[in-house]
């Protein structure tokens, strides 16, 4: 064995960032999250103590679930109606409606002392509420600040078996298979027509590939997928 050494070149980590948000809903919609600026993600979590005769005999914890707040200077059209804003004609909506729940990915950056974009983590989050925050709106002076958005999310957990059930999962970049991430991404995020160079006998020619939908397999789906890779 070896002493212990503190700050090593290449293993000082900080995570930052957030990106490629990505919204689905029940209904098999998918849309892009643009100008997402922020997420804090709260903890729900806590070690409930007991005591007897004056003297602490059991810590126990208690797991919490998925619950964040989530900023952005914009978002999909569709999740007004996931928040209560129901469209009732072109151009007329009716506000204060019933939510609805919907699931979400999202990137949270990785890196290093030595390299600032050394990876991300994935995050996806199934059966989500949101709660829109209150909204301040100024009048326009010589400079135009945007107003920001923020919504309280709180997700449901998913029963499973031989896990606490969760509705949030994380893969890792720099841990997880390459071909495998790869693969998941293309179903988060669906994939382009390419055309592919094939060489049979020795003559190249191309061959179509057609492009995929976006999606998110069920969270069952998703494990088995990870299982089994």
């Amino acid at each position: 064995m070896t002493a212990l050494e503190w700050d090593r070149t290449g293993e000082r980590f900080f995570e930052t960032g957030i990106d490629r948000g990505v919204l689905f809903t029940v209904d098999g919609d998918v849309a892009p999250w643009n100008g997402l600026t922020n997420l804090t993600e709260e903890t729900s979590r806590e070690v409930k103590s007991y005591w007897m005769d004056g003297m602490k005999y059991l810590d126990h914890h208690v797991p919490g679930s998925y619950s964040a707040k989530l900023e952005a200077y914009t978002y999909p059209d569709v999740l007004d109606e996931l928040t209560g804003t129901w469209r009732f004609a072109p151009g007329v909506f009716l506000h204060d409606q019933r939510a609805k729940v919907f699931h979400l990915s999202y990137r949270t950056g990785v890196g290093s002392d030595i390299d600032q974009n050394l990876g991300y983590k994935l995050h996806i989050i199934y059966n989500v509420m949101a709660v829109p925050s209150s909204v301040a709106l100024s009048t326009v002076g010589e400079n135009v600040e945007p107003a920001s958005f923020s919504w309280d999310l709180s997700g449901t957990p998913q029963q499973m078996f031989g896990a606490r059930p969760t509705s949030h999962i994380s893969l890792h970049s720099l841990f997880i298979a390459p071909d495998l991430l790869t693969t998941i991404e293309g179903l988060l995020y669906g994939t382009n027509d390419v055309a592919a160079v094939e060489a049979s006998e020795g003559v190249e020619g191309t061959e179509a590939i057609e492009g995929t939908d976006p999606s998110l397999p069920s969270m069952v789906d998703l494990l088995t997928m990870i299982e089994g890779s």
